[in-house]
C-alpha cells in the first residue's frame, strides 16, 4: 500500500489553488468537473502519483466554508531551511501562524501556515530534503 492523496474541501476553487501553486510551490497536475453531482477537483503537488502522493481540493459548488472540526491537525511538507520558507510565504501573501523554530521538547525546526480555508500546513526542515523540490 501506498498513500496516494489527501482530499481538503475548499470555499474557493482557484484561491486554493492560487494559495497551493504561487505560494508553497506545487503544481496543478489535473483539474475536472461533475456537473450532475456539482462539485469540482483539483489535484496538486510536487510530482504526481506514483512517485509523489497528491493533494486534492474539493469545491462542492456554492459551498464557500466548512467547519475544520477538532479531530484535523495539518498537512506537513518537507523543506531545507524553514525560516527561508516562512519568509518566502510572507512575500507571497501566506499566513505564517507559528514562526521557525524547534519543536517543543524537541530540536526539529518547524513553522506552520495557514491556506485560505483555515487549513495548518507544518513546514519540517529536513536535511535530506532533495534541492528543487517544493519550497526553496
Amino acid at each position: 500500500m501506498r498513500l496516494l492523496h489527501t482530499m481538503l474541501r475548499v470555499g474557493n476553487l482557484q484561491r486554493s489553488i492560487d494559495f497551493y501553486t504561487q505560494v508553497l510551490g506545487m503544481q496543478l497536475l489535473r483539474t475536472s468537473e461533475n456537473t450532475e453531482y456539482k462539485y469540482s477537483l483539483a489535484f496538486l503537488g510536487y510530482g504526481k502519483n506514483p512517485e509523489h502522493a497528491e493533494l486534492e481540493l474539493t469545491y462542492n459548488w456554492g459551498v464557500e466554508s466548512y467547519e475544520l472540526g477538532t479531530a484535523y491537525g495539518h498537512i506537513a511538507l518537507g523543506v531545507p531551511d524553514a525560516a527561508a520558507a516562512c519568509a518566502k510565504i510572507k512575500a507571497a501573501g501566506g499566513n505564517v501562524t507559528r514562526e521557525a523554530g524547534p519543536v517543543k521538547g524537541g530540536s526539529t525546526v518547524i513553522a506552520f501556515v495557514t491556506d485560505p480555508d483555515g487549513y495548518k500546513i507544518e513546514l519540517i526542515q529536513r536535511a535530506e530534503h532533495e534541492e528543487g523540490k517544493g519550497l526553496r
